[in-house]
């Protein structure tokens, strides 16, 4: 088997699973794009198995610590022991899920989510595209579905040197459908939607925020298809205002509010900046304000533009927060640290003179789960906070 050998200090010695070009010493038997390799220490000791991508700044990512080939049998494996981790959760339902997250699971690149009878595939790197009719086979084996809808409009493919492309693998076209989340109605298109048809990440923060709600003013920017914004109105809301660009997202927040029978929302298709500049000029309060913003980096080049457009955001809606309203945000880029966003809050709390109490805080659903010796697999951080009254 070709492969390649590493340098010392290279990450993968302290648990990363990824080597990046500058971590390279030699090649050796000629590794073609998508290939197996064998990865090598310095001395010449096997360290496993990878796919590989000289085109890539990650040219190669372990799956395995033993030799081992990518075919049928054994992508039918690793789902099939992600499915009967997920199943292990009490508080998950395998219906409406993430069964395998990449790396987590021991599959680079590769995404697979379940919508009652369908599931959508994603394949982020280039090994796992070139095999997508052998992934599609161990899926129909372990979870049986009517159809398997490629979505394979991610960005971050660009990375990898492939195209986007959205197709039906087995199986027609599914028709969107409803899943229902507690009291609410969520509608799923997983063709057209976003990502591959929900945030599955944010299912169980949507009524933990919630319970802020109760009497309060409340405004949701970047609210999508409105998860936030519906469950707030169903915790007993004064009233909810869902602010978003995207038209076709807000038609669907209100037939998921129409079907949810709540009435006291209203949708604003409107830049959440602007609206936010507008709203503070106005001198506008609300007694909770969620801002859940696309990622704004998908680079670490672009970190510094991306924290001040996260301050500037915080900073408007903290001038708009009433004495004890609360304040919950979220960044869901692995680039930005639970850290540095905190940094970025506690310096917009100091421009917009407000005092605040951290008082709770939230991650990605267990359905996504964190290896942590690949800091990427973390990357929705969440937190609470109570804005004090004036001393």
């Amino acid at each position: 088997m070709a492969g390649i050998v590493i340098k010392p200090r290279a990450r993968i010695f302290h648990g990363h699973e990824w080597v990046y070009a500058s971590e390279i010493k030699k090649s050796f038997g000629d590794p073609k794009p998508g290939d197996v390799i064998s990865l090598k220490d310095y001395k010449d000791r096997p360290l496993g198995s990878a796919i590989y991508n000289p085109h890539s700044q990650i040219v190669a990512r372990r799956f395995s610590r033993r030799k081992q080939e990518l075919d049928t049998d054994f992508f039918a494996r690793r789902i099939q022991r992600a499915l009967e981790w997920r199943q292990s959760i009490g508080n998950i339902s395998t219906d409406l899920c993430r069964i395998l997250w990449s790396e987590s699971d021991g599959l680079p690149g590769v995404v697979i989510d379940r919508y009652g009878n369908h599931v959508v595939l994603q394949t982020l790197t280039l090994a796992m595209d070139q095999r997508v009719d052998s992934i599609a086979a161990a899926i129909q084996q372990t979870l049986s579905p009517e159809g398997i809808v490629l979505r394979n409009d991610n960005p971050v493919r660009k990375a990898e040197g492939l195209s986007p492309e959205i197709r039906v693998i087995t199986g027609t076209d599914p028709e969107p459908r409803r899943f229902i989340l507690g009291n609410i109605s969520l509608g799923v298109d997983l063709i057209g939607g976003q990502k591959t048809g929900l945030y599955l990440d944010q299912l169980d923060n949507y009524p933990l925020i919630a319970e802020y709600a109760k009497g309060r003013r409340v405004l949701d920017c970047f609210t999508n298809q409105g998860g936030f914004a519906l469950h707030a109105a169903a915790g007993n809301a004064a009233s909810v205002i869902g602010v978003d660009s995207s038209h076709a997202a807000l038609a669907t927040a209100q037939a998921n509010a129409n079907e949810s029978g709540l009435s006291n929302v209203t949708w604003l298709e409107a830049n959440v900046f602007d609206n936010l500049k507008e709203r503070q000029s106005q001198a506008e309060q609300f007694g909770l304000i969620i801002l859940d913003p696309p990622s704004f980096t998908r680079n670490k080049r672009s970190l510094n533009d991306a924290i001040r457009g996260y301050k500037e955001i915080h900073l408007r809606a903290l001038k708009m927060i009433e004495p004890g309203g609360v304040l919950v945000t979220f960044t869901c880029s692995h680039h930005v640290s639970r850290r540095a966003f905190l940094e970025m809050i506690r310096d917009a709390a100091v421009d917009a003179k407000r005092t605040l109490r951290q008082v709770d805080t939230y991650h990605q659903r267990a359905d996504h789960p964190i290896n942590p010796s690949i800091p990427e697999t973390e990357y929705l951080h969440g937190l609470a906070f109570e804005v004090i009254p004036a001393w």
